[in-house]
């Protein structure tokens, strides 16, 4: 048994890895700089901290997932494996502490947000660190070609110049030929080196239903499908009420989304996992780092806004490689709301100027000032004050995000935290000192261990019951003693952040580049024609479509979507059925009677017949009042 395999039993439990898993490990251990392309769920963590556990040394993990960041620790910390991550919600005490611990303590994992790496500090302590493996999680945030671009990835090359001959191995579930070359570049690749396992799915169905009358279709879909099963809607609001709709049909439903605050999130992740509710119904927040893999269904009501974000949501379903289906539910409304998103997702230009300019005076920075500044960013509260809409916020935020004036991060839900910041001597005369605080100091560390090593996430709720007191009086302790410099409280924040990367400048001196707006829109606009063509196409195999999107361009069909069943009725191959219908298009530049056709075409008239049936019930072609049949263009 391979050391490897030795550390994957050990602390995963797993006698094998999964496909291309230990080719990557051996790939990075041999010092090369490794791209690893795999699928949701295929156990792309697994590749790093397998890596990094077999050698001295810590591994950097870079990722912009906070929340994923935080289940891989705690995660971690669960198996014995010491992890510490630092990212934009912790405070420059808190931030010092871990820094100090990576650099002296014995860890083996240091997460870290992207923007870290330019911050002093960082460059500070990294000589102490013995640094085994750079490992860029989401890789895709680097290429500008990605579906989401940041720009703070790019200094991750930085890296380069001060760990030179330590191997990076970049991983991503998602990333099309361009994206995947761009990659590289941009981390400095000594030489190309792609581990990619093919993105076809044998035991997933992609099926698309199109439905004016959604709600009807889900409810029969998971009262026939068996297993459990996620249902994916675009809004909060929405999450709730057809988890309600559903629960009141019989269905054991429960709903997940960013808002909820941590121990909910957590709750219905574990009644979900656990199979106590069967179906989740969440936004595209439900899914990162929540390794089930008998999920037999994933439900979309309605198409995202790119394949990239569809083939990584559907493809939670069937992880165990058991029979699963991935379906999409479609409508008229939906292609039309798609192609306003474009729209949306780009603002006038003076709008993008009039929101910087707002979010200058809400945080009341001057001009010329800000640069690296953390602020808690209460969206709804901004946008009442300068009466925006939310959605146009975000949008603009995102393109100076690209342009690297800031960063936003997601919403975080950071728990209370405590850390003495004294010895326990001097703790002692305090206590003898001020006897009044002697019952609360013992609850403290009856209930808490690493109080005086590190910060220790807190909860006052748990605190009140076991103290027999209310939470009111135990903040007013916690308070206290930290004005009393005995301990460090901070209290539970629950918002997202805005990471100023650059000083404030005038409105009229923000640049928007046509790199980051004209070609992006145009980018975004790609995408979003690619995932109309994945959703109301009729022709060619779902399966074939993704692949394809992928750089797989000479996929077979995978013979159980919905296009693949209808067209095995006709009982012609793939060839046959293409064959007839590349000439029926081809003829039919103009209008024609069906005895031209057949006058035309070689084929048997039977599977002419069929055919043109199968075409015409699928919407390539009409049958006009004049009994000539027509094929149906594209109005693009």
């Amino acid at each position: 048994m391979t050391v490897y395999r030795e550390i994957l039993q050990k602390y995963w439990g797993y006698q094998n890895f999964r496909p291309l898993q230990e080719e990557i490990i051996e790939s990075v251990a041999s010092g090369n700089d490794t791209l690893g392309l795999m699928p949701t769920g295929g156990g792309k963590s697994i590749t790093f901290q397998v890596a990094s556990l077999a050698k001295p040394g810590i591994c950097l993990v870079i990722t912009p997932l906070i929340s994923l960041m935080k289940d891989q620790v705690e995660n971690l910390q669960k198996k014995g494996i010491r992890a510490l991550a630092i990212h934009s919600g912790m405070s420059p005490q808190e931030v010092k502490l871990t820094f100090d611990s990576a650099a002296w303590g014995d860890y083996k994992f240091l997460y870290l947000s992207p923007e870290r790496i330019a911050t002093e500090r960082f460059r500070e302590r990294l000589p102490q660190m013995e640094i085994n493996l750079i490992a860029v999680d989401e890789a895709h945030c680097i290429s500008q070609w990605g579906y989401d671009f940041r720009p703070s990835y790019l200094r991750i090359k930085e890296l380069r110049k001060l760990l030179p001959g330590i191997p990076v191995l970049a991983l991503t579930a998602t990333a099309t030929t361009k994206v995947v070359r761009d990659i590289q570049q941009k981390l400095l690749f000594k030489e190309e080196n792609v581990r990619q396992k093919s993105f076809f799915r044998d035991n997933l169905a992609y099926l698309v239903r199109e439905r004016e009358d959604k709600l009807q279709y889900l409810l029969q879909s998971v009262q026939r499908a068996k297993g459990t099963g996620i249902v994916y809607v675009r809004s909060r609001k929405l999450t709730r009420e057809l988890a309600d709709y559903l629960c009141q049909n019989n269905v054991s439903a429960d709903y997940y989304h960013a808002g909820l605050t941590a121990l909910s999130r957590a709750q219905k992740q574990e009644n979900w996992k656990s199979g106590k509710t069967r179906v989740i119904v969440a936004t595209n927040a439900f899914g990162m780092g929540i390794d089930k893999s008998d999920v037999r269904f994933v439900i979309h009501m309605g198409p995202p806004d790119s394949p990239e974000a569809y083939f990584q949501e559907a493809g939670r379903a069937g992880r165990d490689e058991k029979r699963a289906f991935a379906v999409l539910i479609a409508a008229k409304s939906d292609e039309r709301s798609l192609k306003k998103q474009v729209e949306k997702a780009f603002p006038p230009v003076e709008v993008i100027r009039r929101v910087y300019q707002a979010l200058g005076n809400y945080f009341q920075l001057a001009i010329g000032y800000g640069q690296d500044q953390i602020m808690d960013f209460k969206i709804g509260d901004f946008c009442s004050r300068y009466n925006m809409q939310i959605q146009t916020v975000l949008s603009c935020l995102k393109i100076l995000q690209r342009e690297g004036y800031l960063e936003l991060t997601e919403e975080l839900d950071n728990p209370s935290k405590v850390h003495f910041q004294v010895g326990r001597d001097e703790l002692y005369k305090f206590q003898v000192a001020n006897a009044n605080y002697d019952g609360f100091i013992k609850l403290l560390l009856r209930s808490y261990s690493a109080l005086f090593t590190n910060y220790v996430s807190i909860d006052e709720d748990l605190l009140a019951k076991r103290g027999n007191i209310s939470v009111d009086v135990i903040k007013r302790y916690l308070s206290l003693l930290s004005s009393n410099r005995i301990i460090h409280y901070i209290p539970r924040k629950k918002t997202p952040f805005i990471i100023f990367t650059k000083e404030r400048v005038e409105s009229d001196r923000l640049k928007i580049s046509k790199e980051n707006y004209i070609d992006r829109k145009a980018d975004y606009q790609a995408r979003i024609d690619a995932m109309l063509h994945y959703s109301f196409g009729k022709l060619k195999c779902r399966s074939q479509i993704l692949l394809e999107y992928f750089g797989e361009k000479t996929s077979d069909r995978c013979g159980k979507c919905d296009i693949c069943m209808e067209q095995n009725k006709l009982g012609l191959s793939q060839l046959e059925l293409d064959k007839i219908s590349n000439q029926l298009e081809e003829l039919l530049q103009e209008p024609l009677l069906f005895e031209d056709l057949i006058f035309e075409m070689e084929n048997k008239e039977d599977e002419l017949i069929e055919v043109l049936r199968w075409l015409i019930d699928n919407g390539k072609i009409v049958h006009r009042i004049d009994n000539r049949l027509e094929w149906v263009r594209s109005k693009d």
